[in-house]
Parts: C-alpha cells; sequence; structure tokens
C-alpha cells in the first residue's frame, strides 16, 4: 500500500500550463504503476494518464495526447503530470492512483488500488 499526496493544482488561462506532482510513501514506489484520472462536476471519472513502473511505457487519452505528459522518479517517490495547452474542459479534479505491478488494465480506475485525495485544476476561457 501506498500514500498518495498531489499538490500543484490551480488556476490557469487556457493555454496555460501546470505542473502537478504525486508525492508517494512507503519503500516499494517503484513496484506501481502510476495514473493520473480526473473528474469534472456531473462527470464520471476519467483515465488520462498512466505510466510503468519504470516509466518506460506511457499511455494517455486521446483528448490530452500531445499536451500532457506523465513521469516519475523512483528515486524520490515522485510521479508528475505536466500539462501544457490547457482548456477548458480541462477543467476538473485530478487524482493520482498506484497499482501494484505491471501496468495492466491501466485505463480503468477501479484497477488501482491506492488514491490520492486530488487537486482541483481549473483553466478559464
Amino acid at each position: 500500500q501506498v500514500q498518495l499526496v498531489e499538490s500543484g493544482g490551480g488556476l490557469v488561462q487556457a493555454g496555460g500550463s501546470l505542473r502537478l506532482s504525486c508525492a508517494a510513501s512507503g519503500r516499494t514506489f517503484s513496484s506501481y504503476a502510476m495514473g493520473w484520472f480526473r473528474q469534472a462536476p456531473g462527470k464520471e471519472r476519467e483515465f488520462v494518464a498512466a505510466a510503468s513502473v519504470s516509466g518506460g511505457f506511457t499511455a494517455y487519452a486521446d483528448s490530452v495526447k500531445g499536451r500532457f505528459t506523465i513521469s516519475r522518479d523512483n528515486a524520490k517517490n515522485m510521479a508528475n503530470l505536466q500539462m501544457n495547452s490547457l482548456k477548458p474542459e480541462d477543467t476538473a479534479v485530478y487524482y493520482c492512483a498506484a497499482k501494484y505491478g505491471a501496468l495492466v488494465g491501466w485505463g480503468t480506475a477501479d484497477n488501482y488500488s491506492d488514491w490520492g485525495r486530488g487537486a482541483q485544476v481549473t483553466v478559464s476561457s
């Protein structure tokens, strides 16, 4: 089990950038695949991006591909989400999530066992 805490959310104008960070506690962070999900008001939680345990494999939702980049630093127990060219439709609470072992079913929230509390991202038009 890992405990996750997101930071870096905020308010930004359309076209701007934000970087979300997810700090993980626990000595086995490098054994967990990491994902980012988001949930807008009145909508279901949706997949944003995922990275394998080494970070060598990454996956993105079509809506963010080319604009967002997921990365991780296993030495620092950190996962990050760099968000560029933000759009108003990116407004949501962003959650980081951890899944022990291989990055299988990376797009499905139910496959992740540990979640942070979320960070608000608001993009104004």
